[in-house]
């Protein structure tokens, strides 16, 4: 008996290969935007309202006009501040998801020592930053112990610190000899702090309603900047890498998997610490409950969106910024609550999907080689 060997197949020319790789997520990002687009065109019709409409006042909301922008890129700066931490980290191979409780812990911070602390005010609005960033680090540094010292799983003791951190948060201002705000007679107290004195206030370059922005926006740049250097070049950078891929190998290297991990989760702390630090003393100027309001969260989507590269994180960052500013904008032209977060959301899956889909048919090449 014969056996025939079936016919082997011509592998695909490289440059063929090359070509429908490059086209392959551009085409993944526009079907996934389409589709997002025609859900949500669904939802705002059954809900009795126009698209056209709603994607017109998201336009408006975030790209028309000097104030819409100026929005738009004050949304921008946390977002992109808590990414290059989360980045940073996650190169060490740790997952941090506890920006929200950190990025509130610095803002509490940062209130504290703009409230009470005397000076000269850009030495205070410095010291608040400058303590933002400490106490971020500080409360991503208790899941750092937790984890090199008891093996505690990073994932689980970040996301639980979140919530000590708003019942803390929210301790410190119902209290009036903490953070509360100082009584006025005949009005009712709320759980908030007292505004930041205006010196201590992050300076805005241009007025309302022409274009204006904050500084803290360069401040989000530059941390960009030298973090996408010090990963690509540094030996700092080449070490953390090393941590993230291989830990093994990284050990036998000489690394120390607690001091660079760690540190890596301190870093990625003190950036969400310092992000709620920019929002307190940029736009906020006082401290409340849900003075976070899903930055933590939208920052990390930020980095798993631009793959854990910092430059690509700017770009993803505006966009992100742009749907929070043009969010904001339509639900005040009538369009419910409910639907301006499920017509975001599908946005951010759109956003999410085709690097998430990359990220699965790379971990499937290994099973179909072996295979």
């Amino acid at each position: 008996m014969t056996l025939t060997r079936p016919p082997a197949t011509t592998p695909a020319p490289a440059p063929l290969v090359r070509l429908r790789s490059r086209l392959t997520a551009p085409l993944l990002y526009v079907v996934s935007f389409a589709v997002a687009l025609g859900l949500a065109t669904a939802l705002v019709t059954l809900a009795g309202h126009s698209m056209g409409d709603a994607l017109l006042a998201l336009y408006q909301g975030s790209l028309e006009g000097g104030a819409s922008i100026g929005q738009t890129i004050d949304e921008t700066t946390p977002l992109l501040i808590v990414a290059i931490g989360a980045i940073v980290c996650a190169r060490a191979g740790i997952f941090n998801i506890g920006q929200e409780g950190q990025l509130i812990i610095g803002a509490m911070a940062g209130a504290a020592i703009g409230l009470f602390v005397p000076g000269p005010g850009w030495l205070v609005g410095f010291l608040a930053l400058l303590g933002a960033t400490l106490a971020g680090a500080v409360w991503a540094g208790i899941p750092a112990v937790l984890h090199y010292w008891r093996g505690v799983d990073v994932v689980i003791s970040t996301m639980l610190m979140i919530f000590v951190a708003m019942q803390v948060v929210s301790f410190a201002v119902n209290r009036d000899y903490l953070l509360q705000e100082t009584a006025v007679k005949g009005q009712i107290l709320s759980p908030q702090s007292n505004l930041l004195p205006e010196g201590v206030r992050l300076p805005r370059l241009g007025e309302y309603p022409d274009f204006n922005l904050g500084t803290g926006f360069f401040i989000a740049l530059a941390i960009t900047g030298v973090v996408a250097y010090l990963l690509r070049y540094s030996r700092w950078g080449f070490r953390l890498r090393m941590l993230g891929m291989n830990p093994v190998a990284a050990r036998r290297a000489g690394v120390s998997a607690a001091a660079l991990g760690g540190g890596a989760l301190l870093l990625s702390g003190g950036a969400a610490g310092l992000a709620g630090g920019v929002m307190l003393t940029g736009s906020v100027y006082r401290i409340q409950a849900g003075f976070a309001d899903n930055v933590g969260w939208e920052g990390l989507l930020v980095a798993l969106v631009a793959r854990n590269h910092p430059l690509v994180a700017i770009p993803v960052a505006l966009f992100f910024g742009m749907l929070r500013a043009g969010g904001g904008f339509l639900a005040s032209t009538g369009v419910p609550r409910y639907l301006v977060s499920v017509v975001t959301a599908l946005l951010v899956l759109a956003a999410v999907f085709p690097a998430a889909y990359a990220e699965l048919r790379k971990r499937r090449r290994p099973a179909a080689v072996e295979a």
